[in-house]
């Protein structure tokens, strides 16, 4: 089946890669809706879509729009994602779910009723980098997973700042914004989930309202796996890295953390130093193809509503641990 979508949102992440994977996959865009007639109408017409709305009950009235991708600034999610359910409609959110947890678990309830597909857009899972490392964790190439690094302090451009550094409202900050794409990753690649979390902030500068543009921490995993992040805003000239150590060997990611299929992957064991095969394509499209999938009945999302849970769940513990200087434990309510 051609599943046919409804923008909420007039995004840049959309624009950039989300309109073209669901092309690319056999999706049509039907429709995108904006607060702003203008941007809504502009938005449009660059980006080839027919109808322009200013009204979401107006793009959820629409019987020819299957699906929505719901890319809004994060306080909207909840509202629009329970009402894109109630009229029948599958939906991809972006992450963080919602700003709470009994938001995003009254979202995954509303899809659950309406018998509706909710996923959760993770695209990191996406990467061949990362599926490498997961296979070769499974299959045993470094022994029993101890722990792991993941770097994933980048500079967020000026096109992208607005909201994410001066509204506290709308969920911004570095932890809902990338510490949560970490935990989705650790969560897929080594297959255990987050037990508890402990972290320092930082504001560098950049974040407004009290806002933190950075932040490090420990989670400790299943298995008494630990796990090690830096996230940033600020950071200009770093790389990108995922590690994971283990007791016959290490997986070393270069540049992996990112949106296009990029970085290598190294295996360090007693035979040696070898690089993993990690060709692979367009993160997104891999995303939509499992998405439209799952909408005809064939498997299910890459990152489910569960793992937009766990992922929340982790990244409220580590702002609540930033904030009291002690352990929180990782608490999902599923």
């Amino acid at each position: 089946m051609t599943v046919r979508w409804g923008l909420i949102g007039a995004s840049t992440i959309a624009r950039e890669w989300v309109i073209g994977a669901i092309r690319a996959t056999g999706g049509e865009v039907l429709s995108v809706m904006s607060s702003s007639p203008e941007r809504a109408r502009d938005y449009a017409a660059e980006n080839g879509i027919a109808k322009p709305v200013t009204d979401i009950a107006a793009l959820l009235a629409d019987t020819e729009i299957d699906a929505v991708y719901i890319s809004t600034t994060n306080e909207l999610h909840c509202a629009q994602a329970v009402a894109a359910a109630q009229a029948g409609k599958h939906i991809l959110c972006e992450k963080p779910l919602a700003l709470s947890l009994d938001d995003a678990h009254a979202m995954a309830k509303a899809a659950e009723a309406a018998g509706v597909v909710l996923a959760t857009n993770h695209h990191l899972r996406n990467a061949a980098s990362h599926t490498a490392m997961r296979d070769a964790i499974a299959a045993g190439r470094i022994g029993k997973p101890l722990s792991a690094r993941v770097f994933h302090a980048v500079y967020l451009p000026p096109h992208l700042q607005g909201w994410r550094l001066d509204k506290p409202q709308a969920g911004g900050g570095v932890i809902l914004d990338i510490t949560v794409h970490d935990t989705d990753t650790l969560r897929y690649v080594l297959g255990r989930d987050p037990v508890e979390v402990i972290a320092f902030s930082q504001a560098g500068g950049m974040g407004k309202e009290g806002l933190e543009d950075a932040v490090m921490g420990v989670m400790r995993f299943e298995d008494e796996i630990i796990a090690q992040f830096h996230d940033g805003f600020t950071t200009k000239y770093a790389e990108t890295g995922f590690e994971v150590h283990g007791t016959e060997g290490s997986l070393i990611g270069r540049n992996v953390m990112t949106q296009r299929p990029d970085g290598t992957v190294t295996l360090r064991n007693a035979e040696g130093e070898h690089e993993l095969p990690v060709a692979g394509g367009n993160l997104y499209e891999t995303a939509l193809a499992a998405f439209h999938a799952a909408v005809s009945g064939a498997g299910k999302p890459s990152a489910t509503a569960e793992d937009g849970i766990w992922s929340l769940a982790t990244g409220l513990a580590v702002a609540q641990a930033a904030r009291s200087g002690v352990a929180v434990p990782v608490k999902t309510g599923l």
